[in-house]
């Protein structure tokens, strides 16, 4: 069988993800405003973190899979909200003394070091929170709604985003701030073995691939995606979320503080167990690729299913390229 090859112009891909790009950062302007109940204080700290210059990526995958099941965009605004204010509390947690104890985050003092770490932690559950909020009540389907609840609840709670980070800390080889009751047999060999590579999976699996997956498939839904073009923007999923943590590793390693805006060298540093500690850079590039040929393997099985000749496909297959190419 011929392999499907989706040629794409990068020029006009890349105009269309600005445009969407644009777009959300306009919602969540709109969005973010609470009423007087809410302390102007925690306010000012849940805008400074959402607001803050970002690539907006979970709210534009959504936005990709709804227009690849042939839905509305306008459709997509309370939950391109919903998503980027769930990453962006993880961001302001993750960045705590307590977590990977960061100062920069999206080249700006991160939320605790701009307000203080009560006021951080405070603004991380808020956003949670509301994110739940703006799903069961801006979706007009209460199906939707109820069905979009439920996948971002399993994405980012004990056995998705938060067990990934949990095992994440655990296996940083007891240097995480604060962290004392470490189990000594999970300390990690950093040999290349079998069984490391799989605990790597499975963290970046929860921890960064859940939500990227979850991106997609409430796209979808709010698309009328069928079970068989959801069950193949799953498998794009869990491949992009694979790549983009490999991407992550790659970036922290040999990466520039000032395209990334954060900190680099930082899992070194935390002796955190990463694609790169395990097979170096250069093997590690070599995965990436691989599994950019994948990512692109998965659309290419349903092309027929989708407009391949529309701005939302080539976007798709272009985010297999991104992934290997991008800095930051």
């Amino acid at each position: 069988m011929t392999r499907f090859i989706c040629a794409y112009n990068e020029d006009e891909v890349k105009s269309y993800l600005s445009t969407i790009r644009a777009d959300i950062d306009s919602i969540l302007v709109s969005y973010a405003q609470f009423d007087n109940d809410c302390p102007e204080r925690l306010a000012s700290a849940m805008r400074y973190s959402l607001l803050a210059p970002g690539k907006r990526f979970r709210p534009t995958l959504a936005t990709l899979a709804l227009e690849l099941c042939g839905g509305s965009r306008e459709k997509i605004a309370p939950v391109a909200v919903a998503l980027e204010a769930t990453h962006t509390y993880s961001l302001i947690h993750d960045d705590l003394p307590c977590m990977d104890d960061d100062d920069l985050r999206r080249g700006r003092p991160t939320c605790h070091r701009q307000f203080d770490e009560a006021t951080a932690v405070l603004a991380g559950d808020a956003l949670q929170a509301w994110a739940f909020d703006l799903l069961s009540s801006r979706i007009e389907d209460e199906a939707i709604a109820a069905r979009c609840v439920k996948e971002l609840a399993r994405a980012i709670g004990p056995s998705g985003m938060v067990g990934g980070q949990m095992d994440d800390i655990i296996s940083s080889n007891g240097s995480c701030p604060h962290v004392a009751c470490f189990d000594s047999d999970r300390t990690l060999d950093t040999d290349p073995t079998a069984s490391s590579y799989d605990l790597l999976a499975k963290i970046h699996r929860r921890k960064t691939g859940a939500l990227i997956l979850c991106s997609l498939k409430i796209g979808a839904l709010l698309g009328g995606a069928s079970t068989t073009v959801l069950s193949t923007l799953c498998e794009y999923g869990r491949l992009l979320g694979q790549a983009f943590q490999i991407g992550d590793d790659l970036l922290d390693a040999v990466g520039e503080q000032a395209n990334l805006g954060k900190r680099v060298q930082k899992d070194n540093e935390h002796g955190k167990l990463t694609y790169v500690s395990l097979f170096g850079v250069d093997k590690t590039r070599a995965l990436l690729a691989s599994i950019s040929e994948q990512i692109k393997d998965a659309l290419s099985d349903v092309a027929q299913v989708f407009d391949v000749q529309g701005c939302a496909f080539k976007a798709a297959y272009y985010m297999a390229d991104y992934v290997v190419r991008r800095d930051r």
